[in-house]
């Protein structure tokens, strides 16, 4: 081919016979892909295939540029890499998270609507049909009660009987209404007249007659121009406001599949705040059958007699709620689910505590007294010892010893109370004594005595303020221990008649202050199980506990107790029954709870079982130290070093031993007993009873009045008097008419004998030292 005929098939777009084969007569079109000024006559390769994914099978490489083809592979490359960026950019807008949490809360809004109507069908449902009948016989059935199966029997019969009646109402109905409707058509339509013709006679116009019943046709016509006109705005404002409501029904009632539900936080961070409906959440997931079905298909949801609402101090905070539960549900129920309700709530365990409200005073039946601690307060220092600088009590008001999971703190009452401390060993039992102790001690009117049934030194920084300390697990030791709780139920016995003298129902700090002879005692027994446990004084030592702690509330004898077991002979069960406070640092069974905070404690939801052995150390269940039925208590500690000796309680006990009160007796107040003057018994005698038969019984309280500092007299009584006065004095007091009087006259004449008979002794002892005879 010439170049001419190379240039008019180039310009008409063909190509020479021989770049392509002919296909019968016609020629095959030629496209030219590239022109090149290089271009040769020489045949290119014909390579047939078809078009592949350049990403699968062996990868060839693009052509090189200027070569034949390299432009369409250029192009080609183009249009697949905007192709796959196309398709990569609506991957990436579908799957976003925006899109994903749009499109679930689409559908999941959505399905509130329809699961509210599901909501209000069912409740159609109960309210118009038999469904809650046949509910309530298929529990009673299930439950074997016959009385309630047959009385909701009864009540299914007698709802049928009405629902018939009704449904007779409906088919008599439309005549009634058609008679009905036109009495009141033709009533109106009368009234309408009257009206006009009123207005007629007034106005003196006879058109007037028809026109209320003009303006009555007026309106009406107007109300359905109104309504065709605004169909669809009125249409539209009543559907978007059913939507609305169905929406509200069912985002209360139900719960949305899981797929579509909104994610929930991490676990560290999710449950921080607790509301009613996440209390709602908790309870639904607990595996309680009734309480599950009640809030899934009965639509129960919880009255909330205080909805969560937050406490606590400072560091130590959290939310107490108090809900009622559906029938069939009690709160043992909920108290015996606590490590499941925690952990629906994001707490651990002893983060949260469930209690019977209706055991609590003033609280509801039926009701659960639900606190939730913050997370982490348990891991958090307890405050240091309020009063370890500076500061006193008053043992009638009680002493410091802790504080709660709200920051609050808790004050352990001593007069009118006693006290019981168990736990396993090493939790803190002697520490919470120590703290006690070290509370009273800073009270000026208080005598401390303790027993210790050990050889530890828990409390040797205490005895300059002790009036008695005895330690040692000895035979001995229990046998004094007894004999001084026999001494007590005798001190017992005194101090009601000598409140009785003095018209006194209970013991008060003022005559406390007044009378030394009344002062506060406190007395405590560590390691207790030693002494009950003794098989010789045991028995007799646990009777005269319980006697004392019984009738010496009023008369301000205190007794404490620790230990660490809980059975009937390491603690006796109505000892524990009858103390005013109980604390129990952590336990492993149902049975040592209940030891050591009384019969019922355990099902009450009171449990120190889940407390942390060690990880809850200083940390105790306590009843009787406010009006909670219950509080988590966390000890103050009152430092000690094993290795030095050292004892933070020292300084404490420095300061309450020289802020003590006169004559409240302790270790140091014992050497100044002897520098009081000594008394004569028929001179103060002489003085009370001035010149008067007074009866022996009356003597004893004039005694104390005029020498209160005298020890003799703080103890004595009218039948004491009358043997000393006998004994020592030749003195025998008449019982006339049972009130054996004393007369002043005998006295004097007794007093001045001796005195006389003294003084020729001492006139005799002082011719012997003169040597004269």
């Amino acid at each position: 081919m010439n170049n001419d005929d190379r240039e008019k098939n180039e310009k008409s777009g063909g190509a020479s016979p021989n770049q392509h084969a002919p296909s019968g007569d016609r020629l095959a079109p030629v496209i030219t892909l590239h022109h090149h000024d290089q271009h040769t006559d020489d045949t290119p390769e014909v390579v047939e295939g078809e078009i592949v994914d350049p990403t699968c099978g062996p990868q060839v490489e693009d052509p090189a540029p200027g070569t034949p083809g390299a432009e369409v592979v250029s192009r080609r490359d183009i249009y697949r890499s905007d192709l796959h960026a196309a398709g990569r950019g609506a991957l990436a807008v579908a799957t976003h998270p925006v899109t994903v949490g749009g499109t679930k809360a689409l559908v999941r809004n959505t399905w509130f609507v329809f699961s509210g109507a599901g909501v209000l069908v069912q409740r159609w449902r109960d309210t118009h049909g038999t469904t809650r009948y046949e509910r309530q016989m298929r529990a009673a059935e299930a439950a074997g009660d016959q009385d309630r199966l047959l009385e909701w029997e009864a009540r299914d019969v007698a709802e049928k009987a009405r629902r018939h009646g009704r449904v007779m109402d409906w088919v008599n109905a439309p005549l009634a209404w058609a008679r009905a409707a036109g009495v009141g058509a033709l009533i109106t339509l009368g009234m309408l007249v009257g009206l006009g013709a009123v207005l007629a006679i007034a106005a003196k116009d006879i058109s007037l007659v028809i026109a209320p019943i003009t303006t009555v046709i007026h309106t009406i016509a107007w109300v359905v121009t109104f309504v065709t006109v605004y169909a669809t705005v009125l249409t539209t404002l009543a559907l978007t406001g059913a939507a609305l409501g169905l929406w509200a029904l069912g985002r209360a009632r139900t719960e949305v599949p899981a797929w579509v539900a909104t994610p929930s936080p991490p676990d560290q961070a999710r449950g921080e705040l607790v509301t009613a409906d996440g209390i709602v959440t908790a309870l639904t997931h607990l595996p309680i059958p009734k309480l599950r079905d009640a809030i899934k298909k009965n639509s129960w949801t919880p009255r909330f007699a205080l909805i969560p609402t937050r406490e606590g101090h400072g560091a130590f905070r959290g939310y107490r709620t108090i809900f009622d539960l559906p029938m069939g549900v009690t709160p043992k129920m909920i108290t015996d689910q606590a490590e499941v309700l925690a952990r629906n709530l994001h707490r651990i365990t002893v983060e949260v505590w469930a209690s019977d409200h209706g055991k609590e005073p003033g609280g509801t039946a039926g009701y659960v007294n639900l606190y939730v601690a913050d997370s982490g307060v348990m891991d958090k220092p307890t405050p240091a010892y309020p009063l370890l600088h500076d500061g006193q009590t008053d043992v009638f008001t009680g002493v410091p010893m802790g504080i709660t999971q709200r920051g609050e703190p808790v004050t352990m009452p001593v007069v009118g109370s006693n006290s019981v401390f168990g736990g396993q060993p090493g939790q803190g039992k002697s520490n919470a004594v120590r703290v006690a102790v070290a509370g009273i001690a800073l009270d000026p009117l208080a005598e401390i005595r303790v027993h210790v049934f050990a050889l530890n030194g828990d409390f040797d920084a205490y005895t300059p303020r002790l009036s008695r300390y005895d330690k040692g697990a000895t035979t001995d030791h229990v046998t004094a221990a007894a004999e001084h709780l026999h001494h007590l139920y005798d001190e017992v016995g005194r101090r009601e008649g000598r409140l009785a003298q003095l018209g006194a129902k209970k013991l008060t700090r003022p005559i406390a202050a007044k009378h030394p002879d009344l002062r506060p005692l406190v007395v405590a027994f560590s390691e207790c199980h030693e002494l009950f446990s003794h098989s010789e004084h045991g028995s007799l030592a646990a009777e005269l506990a319980i006697a004392v702690v019984k009738r010496g509330r009023k008369t301000g004898i205190t007794l404490i107790f620790d230990t660490q077991s809980a059975r009937a002979n390491a603690i006796p069960g109505q000892l524990v029954e009858n103390v005013g406070f109980n604390g129990c640092f952590a336990v492993k069974t149902w049975r040592s709870n209940d030891g050591f905070l009384g019969d019922g404690s355990f099902a009450a939801g009171i449990r120190a079982t889940e407390l942390r052995f060690n990880t809850d150390r200083g940390t105790m269940i306590t009843t009787g130290a406010t009006d909670e039925l219950f509080d988590l208590v966390r000890t103050y500690f009152i430092d000690v070093d094993d290795d030095t000796g050292w004892d933070q309680a020292t300084d404490i006990i420095t300061r309450a031993t020289t802020n003590l009160a006169a004559h409240t007796p302790s270790a140091t107040s014992h050497d100044t007993e002897d520098e009081i003057p000594a008394r004569s018994l028929l001179a103060d005698l002489i003085t009370v009873c001035g010149g008067e038969r007074v009866p022996a019984a009356d003597l004893p309280a004039r005694l104390r009045d005029l020498a209160p500092d005298w020890a003799p007299y703080q103890r004595l009584t009218g039948t004491k008097l009358r043997a000393r006065l006998a004994a020592e004095h030749g003195i025998h007091v008449p019982s006339t008419k049972n009130k054996y009087p004393v007369d002043p006259d005998t006295l004097r004449d007794t007093h001045a004998r001796e005195e006389q008979t003294a003084r020729d002794e001492d006139d005799t002892a002082g011719d012997d030292d003169t040597g004269h005879g």
